[in-house]
């Protein structure tokens, strides 16, 4: 017992050495009763009741669907679909060696479904329901409430902020839900049980990414603190990454891994495709965020393009400078750092934002992946902590220096380039309480999944490949 302490000791010192949207609101609409007046015409007075005018007051005062907004958003929602399956899957599955590639599908479709199914029978009410708040529990800083289990009170002609359906925009934020627990698998892929993958995302969905998206976009404490995530730089990517951190250290290396070389991806056209489809997909992810078809949305669209091709650049330079070869694995990696980077940023950032960002992410991702991790000697399978974890706090951070008021108006937030130092230390207070709530929550839940089914593989399961052991087919026959 002493011995596993000592160990879970050390794991928890391991971790520790290496880490060092808004307030949703419901409008209701009241109209006076019909309005009589006077009329006087020439010398007769006339007495009839305005009912035109009252029908203009009305549909003035009550809110209409705005089919730009909606249109777009619903591409939007289809394009952070396209990121999990296929991209995800692909590019991760594209990394992994050719007998595990069908247990990175599984797993990415598994969070599609499952988290999905949570998502909107009681996450979306956790997240951005209002109960909590309106009653003044203090709960309300923390988690949303039940007002909206099952959608209770949303129907077709329900709005929200856009003047979209608001059924439109619980897709929408379920494809982050989504997303988010498929990118810690990157951190210990080839080696973790489906059913204790199964159980800890679940677990990890509920406790971890709904708590931490309320705090950042559903009126939570982070939002009224002012910090700023456009996207999902917190909630998503170092909320994923640090995860991924955490479960590699403690599930422990691969039998085969050696440190310094690195195993060979199994399919390269697939990491290429994946990364076409995530790249694709970012755009509805970051501009759609501001759900509606407007500047800001094209400002996010042009600095997340802009971002992600001065990261992959960045990347394949130094790649050819430090391994003497430009790699299409490098090219694609690096383009996936820019656009983790540039997520809380899109919105609040100019061009000399984007490219700053693209380049240091880059830089530091790359520093990550090809000196840190070998230097502690940790697993993270396909640089799931490196790119997003990195990435992530990076983008964060320097979302507090680079913001600018000509993309967020005249009273809009600013960075500390332009003057505001306030701003920096709010982003770095929420990506600490973030990496901290994070790290603390993964520990537990790899504790307590681990006791209840197990996570990792026998080794000989880990050695013949997950895919017929795991799932009884074979990708390639």
């Amino acid at each position: 017992m002493d011995k596993y302490i000592k160990h879970s000791v050390m794991r928890l010192g391991m971790i520790a050495t290496i880490i060092m949207a808004f307030f949703f609101a419901t409008s209701t609409y009241a109209q006076e009763s019909v309005v009589t007046d006077s009329v006087v015409v020439g010398s007769t007075a006339v007495a009839k009741t305005d009912t035109v005018a009252v029908a203009k007051v009305a549909e003035a005062a009550a809110p209409t669907l705005n089919s730009g907004n909606t249109a777009w958003i619903i591409v939007a929602t289809i394009l952070v679909l396209l990121m999990t399956i296929p991209g995800l899957a692909l590019f991760y599955g594209g990394l992994v060696r050719q007998k595990n590639v069908l247990s990175i599908i599984m797993q990415c479709l598994l969070c599609v479904g499952m988290i999905s199914i949570v998502w909107i029978v009681f996450g979306y009410s956790f997240v951005f329901g209002t109960d909590f708040m309106e009653s003044g529990n203090p709960l309300g800083a923390i988690i949303g409430g039940f007002d909206k289990v099952m959608l209770h009170g949303i129907t077709p002609a329900s709005l929200t902020i856009g003047n979209i359906p608001e059924i439109v925009f619980v897709l929408f934020q379920c494809m982050f839900a989504v997303i988010t627990p498929a990118l810690i698998l990157g951190a210990f892929a080839e080696r973790i049980k489906f059913s204790g993958f199964l159980l800890f995302s679940l677990l990890w969905a509920i406790l971890v990414y709904i708590p931490m998206a309320h705090w950042v976009w559903g009126g939570g404490w982070l939002q009224k603190l002012g910090a700023i995530d456009f996207a999902g730089g917190t909630v998503v990517h170092v909320n994923a990454g640090i995860s991924a951190l955490v479960m590699a250290i403690m599930l422990g290396k691969r039998k085969d891994y050696k440190i310094g070389a690195p195993m060979s991806p199994h399919n390269i056209t697939y990491v290429f495709m994946g990364a076409a489809f995530l790249w694709l997909g970012w755009f509805g992810f970051n501009a759609g965020s501001g759900l509606a078809a407007d500047g800001i949305a094209a400002n996010a669209f042009l600095v997340t393009h802009l971002a992600t091709c001065v990261a992959a650049m960045t990347w394949m330079l130094i790649d050819w400078i430090h391994n003497k070869k430009p790699t299409t694995v490098g090219v694609c990696t690096g383009a996936v750092a820019g656009m983790v980077a540039i997520t809380p940023a899109a919105g609040t950032v100019d061009v000399l934002g984007a490219i700053f960002i693209g380049l240091i992410s880059s830089i530091v991702c790359f520093c990550m992946v090809a000196i840190v991790k070998p230097k502690y000697k940790y697993d993270d399978s396909l640089d799931a902590f490196g790119v997003h974890g990195i990435g992530g706090i990076v983008g964060s951070i320097l979302t507090g220096i680079f913001a600018t008021q000509c993309i967020t108006g005249e009273n809009g937030a600013k960075g500390a380039l332009y003057g505001d130092w306030h701003q920096l230390w709010i982003q770095v207070l929420a990506t600490v309480a973030t990496i901290v709530f994070s790290a603390i929550m993964t520990y537990i839940l790899f504790q307590v999944v681990n006791k209840l089914v197990g996570i990792r593989v026998g080794s000989r399961v880990e050695e013949e490949g997950l895919d017929v052991y795991e799932h009884g087919e074979s990708a390639y026959n």
